[in-house]
């Protein structure tokens, strides 16, 4: 890499982000691709200020993460109509002297699926009603699935689940569920908590396809368990890769380097 007068800037604003893979990922992707740029982690306590920040140096594009992915809205100059829906921004893109919002969550979710199963007319379970679920859920809808929301949290759950037009039952009930799909968009099985999964066992087996957005450990026990009921297993390092890769492509114009940004990610989690 040679960093030089003309070197672009892109960066990941949240608060804590010195854990975050997406440096390793989108500097791979960078180089790869042989364009003269840098993808820093920039730590945002203050996500006013860090929006004012780059809007100063000229950064040409950034991620955001916990906890600036709703705040960050009321800062950018516009917003993008599916980011507007999901109520979450992930990725700011300059045009010009403008910042724009948008959200590849969905995007990384629904690409990770695909490769295992078509998603029109699928029937899916999710697991969870934070900000992760609700991105799912709406990246679902886009591609013409109908899902069931699942989560601990009555209150929370049916308000998301109205949203999204989807109906809810409670995590507890989860002895009954079927379908074609199951996501778990909880933080159940993350470490140091690896010996939890978030649904028995015995009913995995009436999934085709099932995927853990965690990915510490890569192999969860629900996915574990999944592999050995007969399951395709989708790992929360898909997820992350494919919004990354929607990232990459909305802010240079180029085709992603995807087995590039995907060795990235796992040698950065091994390391």
């Amino acid at each position: 890499m040679i960093i030089n007068g003309k070197t672009l800037l892109y960066g990941i604003l949240g608060n804590p982000v010195t854990h975050s893979l997406s440096p390793a990922m989108h500097n791979a992707a960078l180089a790869a691709s042989e364009i003269n740029g840098v993808y820093l982690p920039f730590p945002a306590p203050d996500i006013e200020a860090a929006v004012t920040g780059i809007r100063g140096l000229g950064v040409q594009g950034a991620s955001v993460t916990i906890p600036h992915k709703e705040s960050v809205m009321d800062l950018l100059d516009e917003i993008d109509p599916v980011a507007r829906r999901i109520g979450a921004v992930n990725t700011i893109r300059r045009e010009d002297k403008k910042l724009i919002g948008l959200n590849t969550d969905w995007l990384g979710a629904t690409r990770a699926l695909e490769e295992e199963i078509d998603l029109n007319g699928a029937e899916a379970v999710i697991l969870g009603a934070g900000g992760s679920a609700r991105a799912i859920g709406f990246g679902l809808l886009e591609r013409g699935a109908k899902f069931v929301l699942c989560s601990r949290t009555e209150s929370r759950g049916r308000s998301l689940a109205e949203e999204l037009g989807c109906p809810w039952i409670s995590l507890v009930e989860t002895e009954n569920l079927s379908g074609d799909i199951l996501i778990n968009a909880t933080s159940v099985g993350m470490q140091p908590h690896i010996a939890k999964s978030p649904v028995p066992e015995q009913v995995l087996s009436r999934f085709q396809v099932v995927m853990d957005i965690v990915y510490a450990p890569l192999k969860t026990r629900l996915l574990q368990e999944a592999e050995g009921a007969g399951c395709k297993v989708v790992n929360g390092l898909e997820m992350l890769l494919y919004q990354g890769v929607a990232q990459f492509e909305i802010w240079t114009g180029k085709t992603a380097p995807v087995d590039v940004m995907r060795r990235a990610l796992a040698e950065a989690l091994a390391s």
